[in-house]
């Protein structure tokens, strides 16, 4: 069994550690409390160097010093407390800091509520699994043989036909009926190419509708976005080799992921509304009668300074972009405005929680917004961001891609989660 070595403070007080034992539990793993004792608590503190008032965040930082000494072991690390507390979000970012400096172990980040449940824990706890359990998988190059992936996202379902590490044919279709959508992302796919659905070799799916859609299509592959992403995206943007950081603002959530030599070693997700999706841009380009696919040019026109969006909230973020109209803004600079409030939320919900490396590579639909990629760029200090070629299919790629690499012989159900 996978062991998960839980850091954390609050979670018994909050009556959430149930939920997180049942979230690893689903993926076939086991939640872990490293040992330690009075003596190692104030010898690892006064190690650590950060000053903490809760004994309770003291205890997590032992813990975290005990796996970084070889003291405890375990396979991968769940760091996690309570998202009113400032104090505990700077402890949960410098214990995970010190875990990816000193281990090789796989980490995720979560600011929990009294609310948490299981199934919101589900993608972090499977990425964790996916990432111990499938390095070989995951550590794959090239794509062989034709071979399809399909990313069932919250928005849209991409669909991405390989063959011989190379993309052949796409298909882009809304979500709406999840397998009416697969199927027709799947005709898009194949028109034109000569092939038809039974000559591909293997299936793999991703997303939110990926387990309905891959028992549907008895995929071989059938797996989370965030280590799937992740390896599309480093593929594509020719960066398997050494570190770089994934940027995924999608319509509803948004990743960040950080990768070394192809294998995810850190991820984030989430965010506190859709103002800080791709949703709101979407919502944005209609107040501003203009297609989504205009807005980065517009964007690009415009000054954000000379139109204010403050707001964390999606309908309030709406209202200020209408009054920045009704006062007189060009349409230009509300583009630009509403860019830069998605990216700096971004920042501060997400980029913030890791540690950057470069290149960074952006990816999804919202990675064809050419005025937000400029908005990331110009937050994080003008840093190389490459949007490779595809990279709005950025999913489907890396299902094409992992699933190629998993032969008749290979496939069992411990694969499928």
């Amino acid at each position: 069994m996978i062991k998960i070595a839980q850091l954390s403070c609050g979670t018994e007080y909050s009556g959430i550690q149930k939920e997180i034992n049942k979230a690893a539990e689903t993926f076939g793993a086991e939640m872990v409390l490293p040992d330690v004792n009075l003596d190692e608590i104030d010898e690892a503190y006064e190690k650590f160097g950060l000053g903490c008032a809760s004994s309770s965040l003291k205890l997590m930082i032992a813990r975290a010093m005990s796996l970084v000494e070889g003291k405890n072991e375990a396979d991968a690390v769940f760091i996690c407390t309570c998202f009113r507390c400032a104090e505990a979000a700077i402890a949960r970012n410098e214990v995970r800091r010190l875990i990816q400096n000193n281990t090789d172990l796989p980490v995720v980040t979560y600011s929990f509520t009294e609310k948490t449940k299981a199934s919101e824990l589900y993608i972090r706890m499977e990425a964790l699994t996916t990432v111990v359990a499938r390095k070989s998988i995951l550590a794959r190059e090239k794509q062989e043989g034709l071979t399809l992936g399909i990313d069932s996202g919250s928005t849209t379902t991409k669909v991405a036909l390989m063959e011989n590490n190379e993309v052949i044919g796409t298909g882009w279709v809304p979500t709406g009926d999840i397998l009416g959508c697969a199927r027709d992302g799947i005709n898009q796919a194949l028109e034109g190419t000569g092939y038809k659905y039974e000559d591909i070799e293997a299936v793999g799916t991703t997303g939110y509708g990926r387990i309905t859609i891959g028992k549907e299509l008895h995929a071989k592959l059938i797996q989370e976005e965030l280590s799937v992403n992740s390896k599309g995206a480093v593929f594509l943007a020719d960066a398997q080799k050494g570190e770089a950081t994934v940027l995924d603002i999608g319509g509803m959530d948004n990743k960040v992921i950080t990768v070394n030599n192809g294998i995810p070693d850190n991820f984030t997700m989430g965010g506190i509304c859709a103002g800080a999706s791709g949703r709101f841009l979407d919502m944005t380009s209609g107040r501003l009668g203009c297609d989504i696919t205009e807005l980065g040019p517009l964007a690009r026109q415009g000054n954000y300074k000379n139109a204010t969006l403050n707001s964390y909230c999606i309908v309030f973020g709406i209202q200020d972009l209408v009054t920045s109209l009704a006062g007189g803004a060009k349409r230009s600079d509300v583009a630009s405005a509403a860019c830069y409030s998605v990216a700096e939320q971004v920042y501060e919900q997400q980029l913030q929680e890791i540690d950057v490396r470069e290149p960074l590579i952006q990816v999804g639909g919202t990675s064809l917004i050419g005025g937000l990629v400029d908005a990331v760029q110009d937050i994080l200090g003008g840093i190389d961001i490459i949007v490779p070629e595809y990279s709005q299919f950025i999913g489907a790629v890396g299902a094409a891609l992992l699933v190629s690499g998993l032969k008749d012989t290979d496939v069992d159900d411990s694969l499928k989660f």
